[in-house]
């Protein structure tokens, strides 16, 4: 249950979009954006609103839901988002010749959204097929699609003990991020130069491995202490974090460095270069 704010691309454009009741939905900004090239979208969109309300047809923002997409700021902010069948509505009332090609391309995307629910390897394999794409490594692939189960698995349980709120399960990774790694995931990216960015996708082999293990030592402490609560999954993470914590120091003395880099997947892609 990765609620994280992923992005797609329509036309050299930045779309944010983000699971919600097992469907895409985008952010209409970002649509705006993509289908008129205004550099202030969110003016053009409070204005059409208004326009579409005063002229007596459907009102535009009962087609949208406020849910949390990471800004360009780097913070979580509540953001207007439509569904598929929302977006096709709003699409309709902007006149783009890009109108048409946006709906095509929304159609794809909700159809391969319910293609991956009635079978889910297939999420698995085109997420493989982004990676490898992106000139990632078949090893480091594999720990991350491992990463993602496991962070999956964390999260049901979070769900299921007492987690509901998006802010809470940032409060309980921040738990297990900085017990991990001594820093908050929002300081582990700013040390990193990321900003929207997508901070396992910058993680090194041991970083994903060290995450790895402070996340799947959380879920078995949920388990065989049977926890409910904030307050008690908070203490869990600490530990489990704790755990992931004290290996990483150990590996540190044996390494001579910290694990904890300022690389992100840019940097790493240049050094294997160089080594090559």
């Amino acid at each position: 249950m990765e609620t994280e704010t992923k992005i797609a691309v329509f036309k050299g454009k930045e779309i944010r979009k983000i699971i919600y009741n097992n469907e895409w939905w985008f952010s209409v900004v970002d649509v705006v954006r993509a289908l008129t090239d205004s550099d202030r979208p969110s003016v053009y969109w409070t204005a059409m609103k208004a326009r579409v309300q005063i002229e007596g047809e459907f009102q535009l923002s009962t087609n949208c839901r406020q849910l949390k997409l990471l800004a360009p700021d780097g913070k979580m902010r509540e953001t207007d988002c439509a569904n598929t069948e929302g977006m096709f509505r709003i699409v309709q009332s902007i006149p783009s010749p890009k109108a048409e090609p946006l709906k095509r391309w929304l159609a794809r995307v909700g159809y391969e959204r319910v293609q991956e629910i009635e079978d889910p390897e297939l999420a698995t394999k085109r997420t493989r097929i982004l990676y490898k794409l992106k000139g990632y490594s078949d090893g480091w692939i594999e720990k991350r699609m491992r990463g993602i189960a496991i962070r999956e698995e964390l999260t049901d349980e979070w769900q299921k003990r007492g987690a509901k709120e998006q802010r809470e399960y940032e409060i309980l990774t921040a738990e297990i991020s900085k017990a991990s790694f001594g820093v908050t995931p929002s300081e582990y990216k700013k040390l990193k130069g990321l900003k929207r960015e997508n901070l396992r996708d910058h993680m090194d082999d041991f970083e994903l491995i060290f995450t790895m293990l402070g996340e799947r030592s959380t879920t078995e402490i949920h388990r065989i202490e049977n926890s409910q609560g904030i307050p008690k999954l908070s203490r869990d993470a600490n530990r489990g974090g704790k755990v992931a914590g004290i290996a990483r120091k150990e590996l540190e003395k044996e390494l001579g460095r910290p694990v904890v880099s300022r690389n992100n997947f840019k940097t790493l892609k240049e050094n294997k270069k160089l080594q090559n």
